[in-house]
């Protein structure tokens, strides 16, 4: 019997859809909060976040929320006060947000509600450094929306590991973000052979069919 191969962009299933957001952290997204770039209001990264990347977030987040889709949030923090769990590249890099660290939660927009599960991990990719593999197959996932920051960095790694394991990946390319205008398109071009690239609206529509 032929196997039937499915299309990137097949229908989201009911109870089997999850929304992941990347690493929407205050650290990262209020300006002054990173001590290593500073930064002010007016700069891309910053006035792309405030202006695209939160407000369509929480547009996907409220959409996911309204229709039943699972929320999983995944931040960088470490487990110790020291870092000393931290992947060898975030310590030579070096990036540690301690676990009493305000700075490592999301922006209060996309903070976790209820009983939505928040993932902190100490390395890029978030099937790396977390047991989110295990917990997607628990919980039935077959299509995993991904959005967040930075595109060409930990964006990229969930895509592509993802995919690797066999998750039917939608990557939300105006909820995500980068340093730089081109660093985002050179992303989203390098990796879109590994998921369906679509935007806010359409996959906010794709969650509301959910519930039809």
């Amino acid at each position: 019997m032929t196997q039937s191969i499915p299309k990137r962009d097949e229908a989201f299933r009911p109870g089997q859809t999850a929304l992941l957001l990347i690493d929407l952290q205050r650290a990262w997204l209020e300006p002054g909060a990173d001590p290593d770039h500073p930064g002010s209001a007016e700069d891309y990264f910053y006035r792309e976040a405030a202006q695209r990347v939160i407000p369509n977030n929480e547009r996907l987040l409220q959409a996911a929320r309204d229709n039943g889709v699972e929320v999983i949030h995944t931040i960088i923090r470490s487990l110790t006060r020291d870092g000393r769990d931290r992947g060898l590249d975030h310590k030579m890099t070096p990036i540690h947000l301690g676990p009493d660290d305000p700075l490592a939660l999301p922006v209060p927009s996309l903070m976790p509600v209820n009983d939505e599960i928040l993932l902190p991990k100490t390395s890029s990719g978030v099937f790396n450094s977390t047991n989110i593999h295990y917990l997607l197959r628990n919980l039935g996932v077959r299509n995993l929306i991904v959005s967040g920051i930075m595109t060409d960095q930990c964006v990229d790694m969930a895509v592509r590991d993802g995919a690797d394991l066999g998750y039917m990946i939608t990557c939300v390319h105006d909820a995500c973000g980068a340093k730089t205008q081109q660093r985002h398109e050179t992303a989203l071009q390098a990796f879109g052979g590994y998921c369906w690239t679509a935007d806010t609206t359409t996959v906010a529509a794709r969650f509301a069919a959910l519930r039809s």
